[in-house]
């Protein structure tokens, strides 16, 4: 019974990819021999391809995270789930290629040139991160509510990070987390570049795993190795060691991460500066000064009988 109920659940993957353009033109000028883009989205599709081939059951869903916009890769924006995709594709499979495969590498190659050749605007050095985020968690609770009665889907979102981080989403990027941790939902990190203090903190609430690629050229290797296995599976495999998590907070007047700063008792928001006024709730607070020292009254001596 146990083994028949394991069957019926359906994993779903959904890949959060940094698209970041500034970051990965800048990897393409200074390291000649670094991990490029397209080998990134092989490396990817190859860890899609195993995942869907580990159970005829399993789902995928790929969002890409740009400067200033999240855009679903797969499936594509035209259908609404990955089922109708499948139904409603006439694409002729290749020879030698599952149909299945063939049909999401070419939506998500499609949608990648689409999304490259837009015009964008302005140009950030972060990436629209919490957004996507938003997006997976969306796209889950509505996968969720389509499945049958009795059929359990067991989630997951992997993030794959190139750029810097963005104090300014601290805010987005907790309520996210959070939303996650209720949801039963495991986010796992995949860093490219520098470390995510955020992404620390949404991998260890969620019981996901944290991993900076210590050689980028090798990225399939660590996918496929760290990230490919189920949250059941991974207490029976040998892992990288949990590392040391970085939960400091972003203050709310200038989005920095702080060490030390002042929390309102009222809505809880946190300053680097100390203000009479919180800025988030309008709460006043009356400071006490420091107490009145009164003078202490010279007693008068009074005589001793005998003396003058």
């Amino acid at each position: 019974m146990k083994m028949a109920a394991a069957d019926e659940e359906t994993t779903l993957l959904v890949v959060v990819l940094d698209v970041n353009p500034v970051w990965w033109g800048q990897r393409k000028v200074m390291e000649e021999n670094d991990l490029t883009f397209s080998q990134c989205i092989d490396s990817l599709l190859i860890l899609i391809n195993s995942h869907l081939m580990l159970h005829h059951d399993n789902k995928v869903a790929v969002i890409a995270s740009h400067t200033n916009k999240s855009h679903f890769l797969y499936p594509s924006r035209n259908n609404l789930s990955a089922v109708e995709s499948e139904q409603n594709s006439t694409d002729i499979p290749r020879d030698g290629k599952y149909e299945h495969f063939s049909r999401v590498d070419d939506t998500i190659f499609k949608e990648m040139k689409q999304l490259m050749t837009e015009r964008h605007g302005e140009l950030h050095t972060d990436t629209l991160l919490a957004g996507s985020l938003a997006m997976a968690l969306c796209y889950i609770h509505r996968l969720e509510k389509e499945h049958t009665a009795g059929e359990k889907l067991q989630p997951r979102v992997l993030v794959v990070k190139a750029a810097d981080d963005s104090a300014a989403q601290y805010m987005d990027f907790m309520n996210i987390i959070f939303t996650a941790q209720k949801q039963s939902i495991t986010i796992d990190a995949c860093i490219l570049d520098k470390d995510s203090g955020l992404l620390q903190q949404a991998c260890d609430i969620t019981g996901g795993i944290y991993l900076k690629i210590p050689q980028r050229p090798g990225l399939l290797q660590y996918l496929l190795w760290v990230f490919l296995p189920s949250p059941g599976m991974r207490s029976k495999l040998v892992l990288p060691p949990a590392i040391h998590v970085d939960y400091r907070a972003a203050c709310f007047c200038h989005r920095t991460l702080i060490d030390i700063g002042y929390v309102c008792s009222v809505c809880l928001s946190i300053f680097c500066n100390f203000s009479p006024i919180c800025t988030t709730c309008h709460t006043a607070f009356k400071l006490k000064g420091p107490p009145l020292m009164r003078a202490k009254k010279k007693k008068k001596s009074t005589p001793i009988e005998g003396t003058k």
